[in-house]
C-alpha cells in the first residue's frame, strides 16, 4: 500500500472546525451584532424624553424678546433641536433667535429661574 487515507482523516489543518460548527458560530456572530442594535434602538426613546435645549426668540411690532427652555422630542443635539425648536415657537408668533445648548435633566433647576413663564411652555 503506498499510502494509508485512513491515518490522514484523524489529521487536523489549524483553524478547521467542523462544517456545521462553523455555521453555528457564524450565526454567534451575526446574532451578536444584532441584539446590540436592537437594545440601542430600544433606549433611543428614552433619551430623547430627557433632552432639553434653551433658547432665544423674539416678536416683532412690539420687539419682545425671551429666554426658554423647551423639551426636545427628537435627537438630542443641537442641530436637530434648531428645527424643532423654531417650529414650535412659530406657531406661537415667535421667532427663534439661536438654540444655546442641549442638556438632560440636570440641567433643568438652574435655568428654571432664568427661563421664568417660558419654563417648559412650548
Amino acid at each position: 500500500m503506498i499510502s494509508n487515507n485512513q491515518e490522514a482523516k484523524a489529521l487536523l489543518l489549524l483553524n478547521f472546525t467542523p462544517l456545521l460548527a462553523q455555521g453555528e458560530t457564524m450565526r454567534h456572530i451575526l446574532a451578536i451584532p444584532l441584539i446590540c442594535a436592537s437594545l440601542l434602538a430600544a433606549t433611543a426613546p428614552a433619551q430623547a424624553a430627557d433632552c432639553y435645549a434653551d433658547y432665544k426668540a423674539k416678536q416683532n411690532n412690539p420687539l419682545k424678546l425671551h429666554y426658554g427652555v423647551i423639551q426636545i422630542r427628537g435627537a438630542c443635539s443641537k442641530s436637530a433641536a434648531q428645527g424643532e425648536v423654531q417650529d414650535r415657537l412659530a406657531a406661537s408668533g415667535w421667532t427663534l433667535l439661536n438654540v444655546m445648548s442641549v442638556f438632560g435633566p440636570e440641567g433643568l433647576q438652574q435655568r428654571k429661574a432664568n427661563a421664568g413663564p417660558y419654563y417648559l411652555r412650548f
